[in-house]
C-alpha cells in the first residue's frame, strides 16, 4: 500500500513537473524580442517630417524603437560635444552646424539633404495682418502696435536666419537702420528654437514670427514669402546673402564664428557616440531614400538637395556614398 501510495506522488510529482517546464517554454516563446533603440537629436523644423519617417522606417523594420528629441540645431550638436549625450543620427537645419561644432572630434562626416526658406508667419488675430505683403512685411514688424518673434541665434539656425533676413531687407529696401530697429524690438519673445514661438502666436501673445516657410505649412499657419534676395532660399542669389553675416558663440566658451548669409541647407550625420551605428546608418540610407524619406519631406515643404557636394565625402560610410557627391563634382 505504502509503495502505490508513493508510486502515486512520484506520477503526480512527474505530471506537474512537466507542464510547469511546458508552461514557462510556452512563456519564453511569447516573449517579445529586445527592441533596437534608435536616439534621434534633429531641429525642430524637422519635427514633423522626422516623426513620419520614423514611423515609416519601423513599419519596415520591425524591432526598433526610436526615440525623437528636438532642439535647435546648435542645442543639438552642444549636447554631443559639450554633455556628451548618446546620439545615433544628428539632423541639423544647417550643414555647417555639423562641420563647425562636431566634426572633426565627434563626427566624421556629413551630407546635405533639404532646403527650405524664410517667411513671416502670422494668425488671423495679428494687428495689420489684411494688409501685410512682401513689399511691407518690414514696416508692420518695426510698428509700436506689433509684437514678432525669433529664435535665439545661438541656439538655432533660424534665429541666426531671421538676423540675416532683416539684414538682407535692409539692404534690398534701402532703408538704413531697419535691422537694427528690429533687432532691439520685442526681445523678450526670443525662445530656444523657433517651434517654441508657435504657442506664444496661437494664444495672440505675438503677432507675428519669422519662421521656416515648411513649418508653416505644416501647421497650416498663414504666411508671407518674402522677395528670393531675402529668404535665403536660392543657390543663384548666394552672392547676395553672404554680404550680410552675424556673430553667435563659437565651439570653445567665449568664442565667435561669424555666420554669412548663404542658402538654405540641411545637413545629416552619424556621431562617433553613436550607440547602434549600423541601424543608424540604415535610417540614415532611409532618410536619404528618394521614394522614402525625401519624398516624406518633399510633402512637407523641404525639397530634395541630394545629391550634393560633400567635403566629407571620403569619410562617408560606403553604403551612404551614393547620396552625395565628392566636392570636385561640384
Amino acid at each position: 500500500m505504502c509503495n502505490i501510495t508513493t508510486i502515486k506522488k512520484v506520477f503526480l510529482f512527474t505530471i506537474i513537473t512537466i507542464i510547469s517546464c511546458f508552461l514557462i517554454s510556452c512563456n519564453e516563446k511569447k516573449k517579445e524580442p529586445e527592441l533596437q533603440k534608435l536616439t534621434i537629436f534633429h531641429a525642430g523644423s524637422l519635427s514633423v517630417p522626422f516623426k513620419q519617417i520614423s514611423e515609416a522606417f519601423k513599419a519596415e523594420n520591425t524591432g526598433v524603437d526610436i526615440f525623437l528629441e528636438a532642439a535647435g540645431s546648435r542645442a543639438c550638436a552642444r549636447k554631443i560635444s559639450d554633455l556628451k549625450k548618446p546620439c545615433d543620427v544628428m539632423g541639423s537645419a544647417d550643414y555647417s552646424v555639423i562641420d563647425n561644432l562636431l566634426i572633426p572630434e565627434h563626427a566624421d562626416w556629413n551630407i546635405k539633404f533639404a532646403s527650405n526658406e524664410m517667411a513671416i508667419v502670422y494668425h488671423e488675430g495679428s494687428k495689420k495682418a489684411d494688409g501685410i505683403n512682401k513689399d511691407n512685411w518690414h514696416t508692420i514688424l518695426a510698428d509700436k502696435e506689433v509684437a514678432f518673434g525669433r529664435s535665439d541665434p545661438n541656439a538655432d539656425p533660424c534665429g541666426y536666419r531671421a538676423v540675416l533676413t532683416m539684414k538682407l531687407a535692409e539692404k534690398i529696401y534701402k532703408e538704413d537702420g531697419l535691422s537694427e530697429s528690429l533687432l532691439k524690438k520685442d526681445t523678450e519673445y526670443i525662445r530656444p528654437k523657433e517651434t517654441d514661438l508657435l504657442a506664444l502666436l496661437e494664444s495672440n501673445v505675438i503677432d507675428y514670427i519669422f519662421l521656416y516657410r515648411s513649418v508653416a505649412q505644416q501647421h497650416g499657419l498663414k504666411y508671407v514669402l518674402l522677395p528670393d534676395e531675402v529668404n535665403l532660399k536660392k543657390p543663384e542669389f548666394a552672392d547676395i546673402y553672404e554680404t550680410v553675416s552675424v556673430d553667435i558663440s563659437g565651439k570653445e566658451p567665449g568664442t565667435t564664428i561669424t555666420k554669412k548669409g548663404a542658402p538654405m541647407v540641411y545637413g545629416i550625420t552619424i556621431p562617433k557616440n553613436a550607440p547602434n551605428p549600423e541601424l543608424a546608418k540604415k535610417f540614415v540610407a532611409f532618410v536619404l531614400d528618394k521614394a522614402k524619406g525625401l519624398a516624406i519631406m518633399e510633402k512637407n515643404g523641404q525639397p530634395s538637395m541630394v545629391p550634393s557636394p560633400s567635403n566629407t565625402y571620403d569619410k562617408i560610410p560606403e553604403g551612404l556614398k551614393i547620396f552625395a557627391l565628392p566636392i570636385s563634382e561640384e
